[in-house]
């Protein structure tokens, strides 16, 4: 099969080689070195200020964005939620389930976010903001300018899920002002689903360790102290650990921007490739990491269906009322413009 989802993604093969050894055990000091690694190659590719920390959970990027929600924010705050799909809206209902106040932005589907909109909600009051760097449901990537330019004016705390912006679009957590950016394996990371990375700034591990978080498993404060000795409080993912070990040395090595540039040509060339395709792109401000494709007379997923029955190619399909609507092809992981040719041969096809 080729993975043209936006998660898990084709994975390379020097990554997949490790996920064959057998696990070893954790609890010792070559262990604690990978996990010590992890956390500054991470930072480095992030951007992330020199005091930041990282944390490693063995959860989806979903426990990721619980985990953040609830270790740093409580009933006494006042959150701003930007809505423009389904994982917005996952943010809303976290802070729901925790009794955190909350008002959701709600961008439609075919504008981007603008200042228009955010300045609306200047001096209410807010204490944070919760935002998915790009809306992977629908694949609209946000301005991320605007959105620091507006935390710092109203001293909010900024919480970014760039779980599938990560490296696909050019990230900076120190030039944003970010407190808390997520992030997991399965995205362009280009590594088996299981880990989620949440990289904190100097005054949210402050919070975090001021803070009583309500779990026990998701304790935040628990997870930086054991990983100041490159440890975590639970048995974690071990072989995922060190498949992400492998992936960002090689990322470190070749840098963040070149990896960028990589995605962003994947995408162009099959964004160029089906000009002529019955398809339209779906939102404005696209990221690098997929392309949100709707389509006109034909069920986008029966396009879904005969891609993975016929021609072997996995896309993502959309559920709801844009099941048969949108469908999303992923560019990050382990492909090649040989790849994109093959797809659009097959889109071709299909919609001929």
């Amino acid at each position: 099969m080729l993975n043209f989802t936006v998660g898990p993604v084709q994975e390379y093969e020097n990554v997949l080689k490790i996920g064959g050894n057998r696990t070893p055990y954790f609890r010792n000091a070559s262990f604690s070195k990978i996990m010590l690694e992890n956390e500054e190659m991470l930072k480095e590719l992030a951007y992330a200020p020199a005091d930041a920390r990282a944390v490693f959970l063995t959860a989806s990027g979903t426990g990721a964005m619980e985990a953040a929600v609830m270790n740093l924010f409580t009933r006494q705050d006042k959150v701003l939620v930007i809505n423009g799909g389904g994982f917005g809206k996952r943010f809303s209902e976290i802070c729901d389930v925790h009794h955190i106040p909350c008002q959701e932005l709600a961008v439609p589907f075919e504008e981007a976010l603008s200042e228009k909109m955010l300045s609306q909600y200047d001096g209410q009051d807010f204490t944070g903001l919760l935002i998915n760097m790009n809306e992977t449901s629908i694949g609209k990537l946000y301005n991320m300018d605007l959105v620091a330019d507006f935390c710092r004016r109203n001293h909010l705390w900024l919480v970014v899920d760039a779980i599938s912006a990560f490296l696909a679009d050019p990230f900076d957590m120190q030039k944003w002002g970010i407190d808390v950016m997520i992030t997991s394996s399965q995205k362009a990371l280009a590594v088996p689903p299981g880990i989620s990375m949440l990289l904190l700034s100097d005054r949210a591990v402050k919070r975090v360790n001021d803070m009583q978080a309500e779990s026990f498993y998701f304790n935040l404060a628990d997870a930086l102290k054991n990983g100041e000795r490159g440890q975590t409080p639970f048995t974690p993912a071990v072989s995922i650990l060190l498949q992400i070990h492998e992936r960002l040395q090689g990322l470190v090595r070749i840098g963040v921007e070149q990896e960028n540039r990589r995605i962003a040509a994947l995408a162009a060339n099959f964004r160029e490739g089906i000009k002529n395709l019955p398809f339209t792109i779906a939102v404005p401000s696209l990221s690098n990491a997929v392309t949100p494709l709707m389509t006109e007379g034909i069920s986008a997923h029966w396009i879904f269906e005969e891609l993975e029955e016929k021609y072997h190619i996995w896309v993502c399909p959309n559920g709801g009322e844009l099941r048969d609507k949108l469908f999303r092809v992923g560019h990050i992981g382990d492909l090649t413009t040989e790849d994109n040719k093959y797809l659009i041969e097959a889109l071709q096809e299909i919609s001929a």
